[in-house]
This record gives C-alpha cells, sequence and structure tokens, in this order.
C-alpha cells in the first residue's frame, strides 16, 4: 500500500483482510464451545451430545477443535466439491463422513441437530440457515434453537426487518432465530430453550 496509496485494487484488497482479521475470534467462540459441548456428557464414550460441523476448515474446525480440546468424540458431514475439501484434523475417525450430495448431508444434519449455531459465512452458511428457517417456518420440522453468532454481521447480511416491512415473511418470524456473541451464551440459551419445553437437552441415560 505505501508504494501504490492510489491503488483502488490493492486498497480493495486491504478492506476485506481487515474485515477477515476482525471475525478471526469468533474461531475461538467456536472452539470454546466446542469445549463446553465437550465436557457435558459423561466422558469420551457419552456421545448422547456432541459437536456435529460441515467437517471443513475454519469455524468448523474450531468447534471440532473444541471438542477434541477436551477428549471428547466430534463429528464431521463433509462433501465433495470441486476444489476438494478434506476433512480437517479434529473430527474423530469413525464420525468422519463424506457426501456426495448437498440435500443428503442437510438431511442428515437435520435429523440429529439439537440446535443450529451460525457462525459468520457465506452461501454455504446461507443455504443451510435458510433452509433450516424455511423448514420450521412451513412446520415441515419440529422447532429448534437457532442461533446467530455475530450480531453486527448478520444484521447485515440478513435483513429480517426488511423482509418484514416488504411483507413476504410475517413478524413472528424474527423469533425463530436470535443473536449472541459469546460461547458461554449459546450453551446457556439452548439449555434454556430446552428447559423451557420442559425437555431434556441431553437424554437420560437411565430412562
Amino acid at each position: 500500500m505505501k508504494s501504490a496509496p492510489d491503488n483502488r485494487e490493492l486498497q480493495k484488497r486491504l478492506a476485506v483482510a481487515e474485515r477477515i482479521q476482525k471475525k478471526s475470534h469468533y474461531y475461538e467462540v467456536a472452539r470454546e464451545f466446542g469445549q463446553i459441548v465437550g465436557r457435558s456428557g459423561q466422558g469420551a464414550a457419552d456421545c448422547r451430545l456432541l459437536v456435529m460441523t460441515g467437517g471443513g476448515p475454519g469455524m468448523m474446525e474450531a468447534a471440532n477443535r473444541g471438542a477434541y480440546d477436551v477428549g471428547a468424540k466430534t463429528a464431521g458431514l463433509n462433501i465433495t466439491l470441486p476444489h476438494e475439501q478434506f476433512p480437517n484434523p479434529y473430527i474423530t475417525p469413525e464420525l468422519c463422513f463424506k457426501f456426495h450430495y448437498f440435500a443428503t448431508r442437510k438431511m442428515h444434519f437435520l435429523l440429529r441437530t439439537k440446535a443450529l449455531v451460525v457462525f459468520p459465512g457465506g452461501y454455504g452458511t446461507l443455504d443451510e440457515l435458510f433452509e433450516t428457517l424455511t423448514l420450521i417456518q412451513t412446520r415441515c420440522m419440529q422447532a429448534l434453537p437457532i442461533i446467530l453468532v455475530g450480531e453486527s454481521y448478520w444484521r447485515k447480511a440478513f435483513d429480517v426487518e426488511f423482509l418484514i416491512d416488504e411483507g413476504v415473511i410475517d413478524p413472528e418470524d424474527r423469533e425463530l432465530f436470535w443473536y449472541v456473541e459469546t460461547a458461554r451464551e449459546i450453551w446457556d440459551d439452548i439449555q434454556n430453550w430446552y428447559l423451557a419445553k420442559g425437555e431434556l437437552l441431553i437424554p437420560d441415560c437411565n430412562a
């Protein structure tokens, strides 16, 4: 930049890099959340509740890594892509799966999920978020906690108030999700959601 202060392309790249760097702290939030979930059971063999991600790098790696940090099992549902995406090294080997079709992969996610925790991401992240919201909105699946991490990011990426004002979704549809900033908030909110329903987040193994 110093050698070409008027280069707009370099200025644009720098601005993007600065935004990516600003979001990098979410890696530690995802990792901490993975640790919390990993500690929630009764040891490494307890698979009643575990972290399940798309199995790739970035935030997915962070969540798998958090569970790995505390010796818990953690699952990854990877996908075949034109630019090969390799499973991150923190997935429990016997719980590392690879899918060819996005639809099949999402089906397996939603059949097993207890909560959807969404970190800042791109088209793939938006696809999974909107599909889940649509299925719950249309009563095609039971409601579950949908938590968007990073309010400032999500309010720009997904302007729900605009959609309400345009009349394309109903005001109550804003209640299908909420925002948090920390790993502890994520965990507490998921627990409170199930408590309000009178259900156990982690099934009683003695029941």
